[in-house]
């Protein structure tokens, strides 16, 4: 399915491969270093543990959940209303801090909690048209029915599939020693600084698959209706928050605009991180194509635990992540209510624990830290770095130039052979 086609029923979420009946004991398959302690009859009842959890909250799914997901959005529409009203007042500084914050923060519960957690179908099964997978709209340029075509059917499919899962590294950063270096990744730290500005286009952009354009393997004609569609959609988002609510507060319209900006720009930068810590930090797995041949349900529940990382944190820091915080699970349950994922991580990591699989989980600051030192690292070419761990950047940029400073020397010697003509 290509990501840049238009659907008018793209599925909520990927294909789960079938489980395997009990007591068949699979072909042979390369375990990664980390679970190749695992025998196939383990795997395959390390994965009928975690069928059962799913089956169990898909049997407890009722009002608490359908209550919960409409009351997220009541306080996400609440927010939104306060943030505008105070902005109009934002020449008082208080009034401005309370309106970015309010703002950004139903922007955050928006995307995260609501539009990301509905478009996974995670509430289909409530019969309600305005939260359901194949109706709802959400408040960033990607028009849903590509976001669900490109992440949950793509990403959840082939998660760290290098080659495959177009998420790694979203087609402009190198995150993993397994994408070849190119001189444009000595840009690496810049392009993520500037990708996370303007995070919510870049995801727009990313479903055109600009990169293969750029190689010739995409024809441009294909992209032109999502093309279309992502303007389309941009172009009254930056409607609403750079002209009509500016102009509504007449003579504070600088102060307005301005304030709507800092809101899309927290709300961009806070997205970046949450979903960097939860796919790219340390110790998380990436995978080849041939890891996954002939891949078995739990195959690639284990490929899900192990090419994902968790957040640390307090309620209230899991609920601004949209539940992201427990990526484990969101990866292992894409479907069940995000709400569920804190109760559902102390089951999934007691299994974890107990076949002796890494669980991957941190605070923010330690998880992105890693992800920061990750970006730098992999904007050098391999075989940079010594014993010691020092960088060899003088030497690597030496080799990298030195094709360039021989022809300066010749070109320089042959105008000095002509002026001693």
């Amino acid at each position: 399915m290509a990501a840049t086609a238009l659907h008018d029923d793209v599925p909520a979420n990927a294909p789960v491969p079938e489980a395997l009946p009990v007591g068949l004991t699979p072909a042979p398959f390369r375990l990664p270093p980390s679970a190749a302690h695992l025998t196939a009859d383990q795997v395959e009842e390390f994965g009928r543990e975690l069928d059962a959890i799913r089956q169990r909250h898909e049997d407890d799914l009722g009002d608490v959940d359908a209550n919960y997901i409409r009351r997220m959005i009541r306080l996400q529409k609440n927010l939104e209303v306060a943030g505008r009203a105070m902005l109009q007042f934002g020449v008082l500084p208080p009034a401005w801090v309370g309106g970015v914050a309010a703002l950004a923060l139903s922007k955050i519960l928006d995307n995260m909690e609501i539009g990301h957690n509905v478009l996974h179908g995670q509430y289909d099964w409530m019969d309600d048209p305005q939260i359901n997978s194949r109706a709802y709209e959400w408040d960033i340029p990607a028009p849903s029915t590509q976001w669900k075509s490109g992440h949950n059917v793509i990403h959840h499919t082939w998660t760290n599939v290098v080659g495959k899962d177009r998420d790694v590294g979203y087609g402009v950063l190198r995150v993993t020693d397994q994408q070849p270096w190119r001189a444009r990744d000595l840009a690496n730290p810049v392009t993520a600084l500037v990708l996370a500005f303007i995070f919510e286009y870049g995801i727009a952009l990313h479903g055109l698959e600009m990169e293969e354009m750029l190689e010739g393997d995409h024809p441009l004609d294909e992209a032109k209706p999502l093309a279309a569609a992502i303007r389309a959609k941009a172009g009254k988002q930056a409607l609403r928050d750079y002209v009509l609510f500016p102009l509504l507060g007449g003579p504070t319209a600088p102060v307005v605009l301005s304030g709507n900006v800092a809101a899309n720009v927290t709300r961009n930068l806070w997205a970046f991180m949450v979903i960097f810590c939860g796919h790219f930090p340390d110790g998380v797995e990436m995978f080849t194509e041939e890891d996954i041949v002939d891949e078995t349900r739990a195959r690639w529940y284990l490929r899900q635990m192990l090419g994902s990382a968790n957040l640390t944190g307090s309620p209230l820091f899991h609920l601004m992540t949209g539940n992201l915080s427990h990526q484990i699970e969101h990866h292992l349950f894409p479907d069940l209510p995000a709400r569920r994922y804190a109760d559902i991580a102390e089951e999934v990591r007691e299994i974890a624990d107990r076949y002796g699989i890494e669980y991957h989980a941190g605070p923010l600051h330690h998880q992105f830290g890693t992800v920061i030192r990750g970006i730098l690292r992999l904007s050098l070419p391999d075989g940079t770095r010594e014993k010691g761990g020092r960088f060899k950047v003088r030497q690597e940029l030496k080799k990298l130039t030195a094709p360039v400073s021989r022809r300066v020397d010749e070109l320089a010697e042959i105008g000095r052979q002509r002026r001693a003509a």
